[in-house]
């Protein structure tokens, strides 16, 4: 069919508006269930304390009727300790961009600290979760608060070639990664299990996506048939997943998480991880340069492990196949 003499259109005309949704996309991941699920307290000193203690041995010996006791010593609490680290982001913007109309946002400067906000959360969820030692910082030297991975010691699967964090003075080390091995059920297993001698109780592990793929795979796991019978699962629906895993020593909820490390599986009592705040996200005008302004959110914060004993990993795993 040919085109109609002098029809004008779209590709001639020069006046014709732009369609630009009102609408910005944004699917970066924003889950951080590490700091969701811990608790979180204000404290007011760059290094924060708190204490723990175990009680003694059980033991089956008796005592002698109307005899004399042994008077026992007490033992003292011990004392356990962090440092709270600096996180920031900033925005710029100039004065012309503030005065202008941009789509999908009724201020560049409110849109811009909105986007460094979730960012400065995600910082802090990966600053949590991950294995840095404590750097108790100096005039140059920036402070870091200990990770996650860095505390555990005594609930660790570690591949024969890792080693756990070692503690110097008031600073510590970051463990040391091994040669990575496949994430079985067995090696899980071994892991819960030192976890209930030691008095523990994790009820979520925290893995990366490959790993929650690999522990949805666990031949524990029920089949298609039973999942439907017991889930009321509709025959048509696969059901790929496992999000519960009901070990020996009871739950633990499986949660995929984008900001622990990919290699760990973290096992984890909300009730003995938390995060410490200095500051809280807080907004800083840093004034104008030129015919710019420029703004900064800070956050002060620090993981407060309240006992690592409470808490384990899983390290050295593969992360692709």
């Amino acid at each position: 069919m040919a085109k109609i003499t002098n029809a004008f259109d779209t590709y001639t005309a020069t006046s014709d508006r732009e369609d630009l949704s009102n609408v910005i996309y944004n699917i970066s991941p924003m889950e951080t269930p590490m700091v969701s699920l811990s608790g979180k307290r204000s404290v007011r000193n760059v290094q924060f304390d708190w204490q723990t203690e175990s009680l003694p041995a059980a033991t089956t010996t008796g005592v002698l009727e109307g005899g004399e006791i042994s008077r026992a010593a007490a033992t003292a609490t011990t004392r356990a300790a962090n440092v709270c680290q600096i996180n920031t982001r900033n925005a710029t913007v100039s004065g012309s961009q503030q005065a202008s109309d941009p789509a999908g946002k009724k201020s560049e400067m409110a849109h811009q600290m909105s986007v460094i906000g979730r960012a400065l959360k995600r910082d802090v969820e990966k600053t949590i979760c991950g294995q840095q030692g404590r750097n108790n910082g100096a005039a140059a030297t920036v402070r870091a608060t200990r990770g996650f991975e860095s505390w555990i010691t005594t609930n660790a699967g570690r591949a024969t070639t890792g080693t756990a964090g070692a503690n110097a003075a008031n600073e510590s080390s970051a463990p040391t990664d091994g040669t990575q091995r496949a994430f079985t059920e067995a090696i899980l297993k071994g892991v819960l299990s030192t976890c209930f001698t030691n008095g523990a109780y994790p009820s979520v592990m925290l893995v990366g996506a490959y790993n929650k793929q690999k522990v949805s795979g666990f031949s524990g796991r029920a089949s298609a048939t039973q999942a439907v019978a017991l889930e009321g699962i509709p025959a048509d629906h696969v059901q790929a997943a496992v999000s519960v895993y009901t070990s020996d020593f009871g739950d633990i909820k499986i949660v995929p998480s984008n900001f622990s490390r990919a290699r760990s599986a973290l096992l984890v009592d909300p009730e003995y991880v938390g995060t410490a705040y200095l500051r809280s996200f807080e907004t800083e005008d840093l004034g104008n340069i030129g015919d710019a302004e420029t703004k900064a959110i800070y956050v002060e914060f620090g993981l407060e492990m309240k006992n690592e004993a409470a808490n384990g990993v899983v390290a050295d795993l593969t992360t692709a196949d």
